[in-house]
């Protein structure tokens, strides 16, 4: 699961999106599902496993539900207005629906399992196993509210390459494959809202870029030494992690206009993959096989600001809530709750542990409950359930949880 740049909501109240041209935004407004909104704790329409009093933001994390119904592991997740999307290593996604959190309906087609799952307007992305990227439109309007639209790369983009040698490029000893195609599964999707791009990332250590308005690859970068385990995008900057222990960054020329290039590697641990990169405001973060949550400045100079052991075992996700909040999920079956300090830095909130198996997707959604400050915190793991938490939002002054030492990061030079 991939946490990627920030695009707007499935809700009229979303600022609208702009990954296609005018005609289609429009059509993207008329037929969003209908808007988020607000619900107090009292709202909800199941019993919860919180007590009924309402939470405090003195108070540690509450369980709110457990989902189950998918039938392999829980592979990525998504926000999409009033919908929470789960996908997993069984092909099948669930529809879940604020703010009752029953299930509304199921989609998906295509061989193998969701690996990646991202929305953008009224369009999702989903990328498969079977190394295609399938394309699907939110619509209130029909029946079928999640239509599946096209398959990338498309029919049209494959009938206008094909008969061309050049085309093709080597993929293993005797295959060839059209250099629109990736050549192993796709792990991770982002979406840059502004460049209206979609970025697909892969264990055969490309990254290919797809226009959004017509579904047309126009990209295919030779990345990593490694497969490529997460992807995130803001503004015109993608950032990629690897197995290869590197984070990369890559850029169009001025204008946002030719093609991408590295701009920027950002070395890990030795022998250790990243297998989760989010970005925010100035800062880029990455979570590697060792359990070491790391961060860095983004632009000139781009310092190092921290390297901490956040769990005991490999990071596999991460996500952001806000400009101050940070989770990372890991292997070891726990979420990690992070405050992020002006700097860069990061101290523990809270640890969260409730899963039977390793956390592998993580999302955050400012859905308050009870009134009190903090945000409702969804987790995926392999134990093939899908978690909903109540965090409480940290004390403005409370810089380091308890004191404890434990929580302090160790910064970089």
């Amino acid at each position: 699961m991939m946490l990627q740049e920030h695009t707007p909501l499935l809700s009229t109240s979303s600022t609208p999106s702009n990954t296609s041209s005018s005609s289609n935004s429009s059509d993207a407004e008329s037929e969003s599902p209908a808007p988020s909104f607000r619900y107090n704790f009292q709202d909800f329409k199941f019993k919860l496993t919180a007590a009924s009093a309402p939470i405090s933001s003195s108070q540690s994390y509450k369980s709110l539900a457990v989902l189950s119904g998918h039938v392999g592991s829980v592979s990525c997740l998504a926000l999409c207005g009033e919908f929470i999307l789960s996908a997993s290593q069984a092909k099948d996604i669930i529809v879940w629906q604020h703010p009752d959190l029953r299930q509304f309906t199921k989609f998906g087609q295509g061989d193998g399992a969701v690996k990646a799952l991202v929305a953008a307007g009224n369009r999702v992305f989903t990328a498969h196993q079977d190394s295609r990227i399938r394309a699907w439109k939110v619509s209130r309007s029909s029946e079928n509210v999640f239509k599946l639209i096209d398959t990338l790369p498309t029919t049209k983009d494959y009938l206008g390459k094909f008969m061309k040698q050049s085309n093709y490029v080597q993929t293993r000893r005797h295959h060839k494959l059209l250099w629109i195609e990736h050549a192993d599964t796709i792990s991770c999707l982002a979406v840059s809202v502004s460049a209206g791009l979609i970025y697909s990332g892969s264990w055969d250590k490309t990254i290919k870029v797809w226009r959004v308005s017509d579904f047309k690859c126009l990209e295919s970068i030779k990345a990593h030494g490694d497969a490529i385990n997460s992807i995130a995008a803001r503004g015109g900057t993608v950032y990629s992690g690897s197995a290869d222990g590197r984070i990369k960054v890559w850029a169009r020329g001025p204008g946002g206009k030719g093609q991408h290039s590295c701009r920027k590697v950002l070395e890990g641990h030795k022998d250790v993959s990243f297998n989760a990169v989010v970005v925010t405001e100035g800062f880029v973060y990455g979570g590697g096989s060792d359990g070491s949550l790391m961060g860095w400045s983004c632009g000139e100079g781009w310092r190092g600001v921290c390297d901490v052991r956040a769990h005991e075992t490999a990071v596999l996700c991460l996500c952001l809530m806000g400009e101050r909040m940070m989770c990372s999920g890991s292997a070891d079956k726990s979420v990690c709750v992070w405050r992020r300090e002006v700097g860069g830095g990061v101290c523990r909130h809270m640890v969260i542990r409730g899963h039977q198996g390793p956390v592998k997707c993580l999302q955050a959604s400012p859905l308050r409950v009870g009134g009190g400050g903090g945000f409702m915190l969804y987790s995926g793991s392999l134990d093939k359930s899908l978690r909903v938490w109540w965090v409480p939002a940290a004390a403005s002054d409370h810089h380091h949880i308890n004191g404890d030492n434990d929580n302090k990061l160790r910064f970089l030079s």
